[in-house]
């Protein structure tokens, strides 16, 4: 596969019930993103602190679950799932583009290697929804 494959973060706002999981997730942030990855025509997934990688249409229920208070050795354990859960839905050689926060990127970083792309490395939260904004407003 060479049409990259879009992995997006999961994020803390989520809907009080079980939804398809590009549903589930609410904030201001993620709905940007998703417009984003929904115009490049791609197939995209959502990395999911607690069920590793998620299908768009996949129904998930609401969780309480991050990457921010997990060990460094719980982050490692997650990075390993979702490297398998990817392996079998993508492939070892399909491009990566990721729309989330080093802790996300990082458990993955060896396994992406060269072929990940990271285009709002760097951005804080209000500039990459002024990035998603703008890429979104160039392609509507």
């Amino acid at each position: 596969m060479n049409t990259p494959v879009y992995l997006v973060a999961c994020v803390a706002q989520k809907l009080p019930n079980a939804a398809p999981a590009a549903d589930l997730y609410q904030s201001d942030w993620f709905r940007k993103a998703r417009a984003y990855v929904e115009l490049q025509g791609a197939p995209w997934f959502i990395l999911s602190a607690l069920h590793g990688v998620v299908a768009p249409d996949e129904v998930i229920a609401p969780y309480d679950h991050t990457l921010l208070v997990q060990t460094a050795r719980e982050r490692r354990l997650w990075g390993e799932l979702v490297t398998t859960q990817l392996a079998a839905r993508i492939g070892a050689t399909c491009p990566i583009v990721f729309l989330a926060g080093r802790l996300y990127r990082e458990p993955l970083a060896a396994w992406a290697g060269d072929r990940a792309a990271v285009p709002m490395q760097g951005l804080g939260i209000g500039q990459q929804k002024a990035w998603l904004a703008r890429a979104v407003a160039r392609a509507a």
